[in-house]
């Protein structure tokens, strides 16, 4: 019985034309669209220089600043007040703001100030944009503190013992953040492709009226969820598969660690999200009310995996919540066998938590389902 409702399945998909097409259209919108416009890196940023004292030194630290890379010189303001106006019109996101004998007080004192003023009603631009801009101040410091000829020609000698920090970077060593982003979309773009098509099916047949043939076959409701579940498998993997060719292809990415581990965890990740799909489709009577329970689940599961957020930089309150999100464990896996290498045998609280969230999900369909005359 269950050899001609998998036959009935995949001749439903195939005769549906927008499932064949979703397969190849979002996985290659979700990997060329999505890495370049999920990006947490700060650049472009508008600067405003205030120079008070118009010296080498000062001319100096705004070429150094500029040549960074991260700002965009817009202007010298005529006086803080002007400064500060063209952050309120939006004409800058950052302001260096050099005083009045900055290089005299090098040259005299030993130390000296500038004053960074951000705007911040975009927090993260904001502190990063500050951030970026003390680094250069103090790289400023550093050169002129190494730099003899320098130090010579302006008569700048700066107190302090010379040294200087390499920092090497293991697992990203371009800080290149779609690396970051990548193995993580395609654990979203799997999340949606067979959470969301399961959810469907069952509804759907309600809405058309074939569920009533199937309830009155002889196949248990264990045959009727595995035929519901096993072509949505099938596309998960299909998905999963086109994604890591176009990582290769378009981003270079391979995995560090092993692809068999990649797909163990992607094979238990896809039963237990289309599982949750079909409980969802079991307490469902149309395709709308099934589109928003999933649309619920799956945007709080995708703010709270770890996806843009570190789960670590949230309140406990929130760090406890994600302990039930698979979402968590699955973007943690693939980041962690994709960058860092990691074995089976680091991953093992993962593979247990989503044999869990499997086993729970699927007997929780096949318990639900009830066939009715």
């Amino acid at each position: 019985m269950l050899k001609y409702l998998l036959e009935k399945e995949f001749k439903q998909i195939i005769r549906n034309k927008f499932i064949p097409r979703m397969i190849i259209a979002m996985p290659l919108f979700m990997m060329l669209v999505m890495p370049w416009a999920a990006n947490q890196e700060v650049s472009n940023i508008l600067l405003t220089v205030v120079d008070n004292d118009h010296s080498t030194a000062s001319e100096e630290l705004i070429r150094k600043t500029v040549s960074s890379g991260y700002f965009i010189f817009q202007s010298v303001a005529d006086g803080s007040a002007v400064a500060f106006k063209n952050v309120d019109s939006g004409k800058a996101d950052i302001i260096l703001d050099i005083p009045y004998g900055f290089e005299k007080q090098l040259l005299t004192e030993r130390i000296s100030s500038v004053m960074i003023s951000s705007n911040s009603v975009n927090g993260t631009k904001g502190i990063l944009a500050t951030s970026y801009l003390s680094t250069i101040v103090n790289d400023f410091s550093a050169m002129i503190s190494e730099n003899s000829e320098l130090a010579h020609d302006s008569g700048i000698v700066l107190s302090g013992a010379s040294f200087s920090i390499i920092p090497q970077y293991k697992f990203n060593p371009h800080l290149d953040y779609k690396v970051f982003m990548v193995p993580a979309i395609m654990v979203m773009l799997l999340t949606l492709i067979t959470g969301f098509l399961p959810a469907f099916n069952i509804v759907g047949e309600k809405e058309a009226g074939t569920i009533e043939q199937i309830n009155v076959t002889p196949a248990s409701r264990f045959q009727f969820i595995l035929a519901k579940l096993i072509p949505y498998w099938c596309i998960g993997l299909i998905v999963f598969t086109l994604c890591m060719v176009l990582a290769v292809f378009v981003y270079s990415l391979i995995p560090v660690g092993s692809l068999i581990t990649v797909y163990v965890f992607a094979i238990i990740y896809i039963v237990a999200v289309s599982g949750m799909g079909l409980v969802v489709s079991n307490y469902s009577d149309t395709l709308q009310q099934a589109m928003f329970v999933m649309f619920f689940f799956i945007m709080i599961f995708l703010l709270m995996s770890g996806l843009l957020t570190p789960v670590g930089s949230m309140p406990d309150w929130a760090q406890f919540i994600t302990i039930f999100n698979p979402l968590k464990y699955f973007i943690s896996v693939m980041r962690m066998v994709y960058l860092k290498g990691s074995s089976f045998s680091e991953l093992v609280p993962y593979f247990f938590a989503l044999c869990g969230f499997a086993v729970v999900f699927n007997t929780w369909a096949i318990l639900g389902y009830r066939k009715r005359s």
